[in-house]
């Protein structure tokens, strides 16, 4: 029974870990072999081979790989940085090299401004499809999502989140703006905002949405040719008095985009 319990553990543990960052599975299966042939024992020591072999692959292993994929991690700058650094352990911080390009350019693009780029999910390392959940269509290196800009109650641009990953704290629509996400939820689409689940805590809670350092970082992000889509709410596009086509609903069966900027090529 005890060896049963374990083999349940360890299975929704491979599930969980593949879930979230791709490799984390397979660097489990590894790490058990290495545990059971390593005679010397001390505490939390299956713990600390996994968190050594994990760290190893995908500092130095993981980058080599992705490139047989055709992707490679978002470079960063002094205008590019992940919001959260856990993207970057979790191997979500992968895209295609034209992302990369069109991120580049973007940054140029706000070279006279005070707004950064603050990433969010992107794509995993290896294999077109693979999903990289909760996101539907993060698949295939070509789609990143972008932290909104926020300013203090002096207007001073602050590049933080709102929650601990970065999703889940919307910028919802004022009275006299479309709400789209009553609209979804009243035609049945009841996980339109269920990412408001997954925020793991709300932080900053100071800040506010910045329509200047947004409208930079927009305006910004549509000079470049390579630039395919950009999900955000209806609202949000109102407010910033955006009219690009470039600029579009993502549609009820996905989720709200009052939290992040969706981005792809």
């Amino acid at each position: 029974m005890k060896t049963v319990g374990k083999g349940i553990i360890y299975s929704f543990l491979f599930l969980f870990l593949t879930v979230i960052s791709q490799i984390g599975g397979i660097v489990l299966l590894i790490s058990l072999w290495v545990n059971k042939r390593w005679k010397r024992t001390f505490k939390f020591k299956l713990l600390a081979v996994f968190s050594t072999i994990y760290l190893i692959t995908v500092l130095l292993f993981v980058p080599i790989i992705a490139s047989l994929f055709g992707r490679e991690k978002v470079i960063h700058s002094e205008k590019i940085q992940p919001a959260t650094y856990m993207t970057v352990l979790l191997n979500r911080n992968y895209v295609k090299p034209d992302l990369n390009d069109l991120l580049q350019q973007t940054a140029d693009n706000l070279s006279e401004t005070n707004v950064k780029i603050l990433y969010l999910d992107a794509c995993f390392p290896f294999i077109d499809k693979f999903p990289l959940l909760p996101h539907l269509s993060h698949n295939d290196g070509k789609k990143i999502d972008l932290n909104l800009v926020y300013e203090n109650e002096v207007g001073e641009i602050k590049h933080q989140r709102k929650s601990v990953t970065g999703y889940g704290v919307y910028e919802s629509p004022k009275p006299n703006e479309f709400n789209q996400t009553a609209k979804c939820k009243k035609y049945g689409y009841w996980q339109y905002d269920f990412t408001k689940y997954m925020t793991l805590g709300k932080i900053n809670r100071d800040l506010k949405f910045s329509n200047k350092g947004n409208k930079h970082l927009m305006r910004s992000l549509l000079r470049n040719k390579e630039l395919g889509k950009i999900f955000i709410e209806p609202h949000l596009k109102q407010r910033l008095q955006l009219n690009n086509s470039k600029i579009r609903f993502h549609g009820c069966g996905a989720v709200r985009h009052d939290d992040h900027i969706h981005v792809q090529l």
